[in-house]
């Protein structure tokens, strides 16, 4: 590789490369090269590194700038700095993976090096893999909705938490959402929390059934979809500060809960956020000594569950567990449902033909209909049949 085409930073006394660091990363409403991404995450790099800091991370890598196709990585390249560290984490199907912690600004810029615009911390530390620290609330509107009604479910989920004795952080997704994150003392499973998610994202359905939404299925969703399964274990969402790739360079924006109202996700971009962040620093800054307990939100979940509201559906990969609504969209459902009463003859128009037999007009149709499909396969296979 050339000289011209790397770009060698020292970075609190470690030397990261910056590859190709001339190489467009947005193009559209805005022009950033890979090497203006690197700059945008040190200028806030204490604010970013406080959403993953002793977190194993997924690398999600856009290696053709943020209008090319990512993809995800969850092992640690081979080829790291000896002083980046690492931590094996374990997944529902079994499989382990060594990931990457990032603790400083030297290994943050080495990772949005290798394309990581955006941050996938999961939620936990690498000092306890099996308890989280962190209930994230994932405010998701379907499409169409406006996004006074985001805010609106946003100040739902902050009232509900402080009755709850959580204290939520609010931040823009990136997108068209909003994320609520609350630390909580890692007491419980992966399980426990996503449970404590589901009943959560419930009550709010329950409070403002015109606004939000808990149903996993798209088809039943309205309004603001509350995805407690972002609280299932191997899910990641991005952090404070990611980049996201929309042709804005718009970011994941940490606020204060008196900003909610007035604020736009247009507002908060890779050209506007390191003054931002020069002037008010780190909204989230104090989260860490703010975490909580989950007593009354799983007492919450209880009461849910003595009243007939069993487990939802979990994301497809998972193994299905008792009580859990079956893992098919409802008119799918309904559809081999009456698929197969038709099969047995009920609750069918005609259920007193079922067992009629066929007038031979109908056999003649269903012959010419056969003979039809045959002339085309041979076609298709040159005369020989498959085997």
């Amino acid at each position: 590789m050339a000289k011209d085409d790397v770009a060698l930073l020292t970075i609190n006394g470690r030397e990261v490369r910056v590859t190709h660091p001339s190489k467009p990363y947005f193009t559209r409403e805005v022009r950033l090269t890979k090497l203006d991404i690197v700059r945008y995450y040190l200028a806030l790099a204490p604010g970013a590194i406080n959403g993953i800091r002793d977190r194993p991370i997924v690398l999600k890598r856009f290696v053709d700038g943020a209008e090319g196709e990512a993809f995800y990585q969850k092992r640690a390249p081979s080829n790291r700095p000896e002083w980046l560290k690492t931590v094996t984490l374990s997944f529902p199907s079994g499989r382990t993976a060594e990931e990457i912690t990032v603790d400083d600004a030297a290994g943050l810029a080495w990772i949005v090096n290798l394309g990581c615009i955006e941050l996938h911390p999961h939620a936990v530390r690498a000092s306890d893999l099996h308890h989280p620290d962190e209930l994230r609330i994932d405010c998701d509107p379907v499409p169409g909705v406006p996004w006074d009604s985001v805010r609106a479910v946003a100040l739902e989920v902050k009232a509900l938490l402080e009755e709850l004795g959580l204290r939520g952080w609010v931040k823009t997704s990136g997108s068209r959402g909003v994320h609520v994150n609350a630390r909580i003392e890692p007491r419980w499973t992966f399980t426990e929390v996503r449970r404590a998610a589901l009943a959560f994202s419930r009550e709010i359905e329950r409070r403002a059934p015109a606004l939000a939404t808990s149903k996993w299925w798209k088809e039943e969703r309205h309004g603001v979809f509350l995805d407690y399964n972002q609280n299932a274990k191997d899910r990641t969402t991005a952090s404070a500060y990611s980049v996201r790739p929309l042709p804005d360079a718009r970011v994941s924006a940490p606020l204060e809960w008196d900003e909610v109202p007035d604020c736009h996700p247009e507002d908060f971009t890779v050209l506007t956020m390191p003054a931002r962040f020069g002037k008010i620093g780190d909204p989230h800054a104090e989260m860490d000594a703010h975490a909580g307990s989950l007593d009354a939100l799983l007492e919450l979940a209880d009461r849910d569950e003595k009243s007939g509201l069993g487990d939802a559906p979990w994301p497809p990969h998972f193994r299905k567990t008792e009580g859990e609504a079956p893992r098919v969209a409802p008119s799918r459902a309904k559809g081999k449902r009456a698929a197969g009463q038709a099969s047995r003859g009920v609750g069918t128009a005609n259920a007193d033909d079922a067992d009629e037999p066929e007038s031979a007009d109908k056999k003649r149709k269903t012959a010419k209909k056969k003979t039809t499909r045959n002339t085309t396969a041979e076609k298709r296979t040159g005369g020989k049949k498959k085997t």
